[in-house]
């Protein structure tokens, strides 16, 4: 058992790179299957905003005059 990755040998890395792959994919397959299954209800729709009448914005608290 090497209890260091700095003395493992070829296969001790290969191994951690096969979980890794492993435990990578079933990640991403959890993460695609639960999009897959997402009811049609939640999808998202493009809204128009139309613009309206223009507005003056001031900083300052003093009134405007026109």
């Amino acid at each position: 058992m090497n209890h260091s990755i700095y003395s493992a040998d070829r296969t001790t890395h290969l191994k951690i790179v096969v979980v890794a792959l492993v435990a990578g994919i079933a990640v991403a397959g959890l993460g695609i299957s639960a999009r897959l299954n997402a009811e049609p209800n939640y999808t998202q729709t493009a809204k128009v905003i139309k613009a309206g009448k223009p507005v003056a914005v001031s900083s300052s608290e003093a009134s405007v005059v026109r």
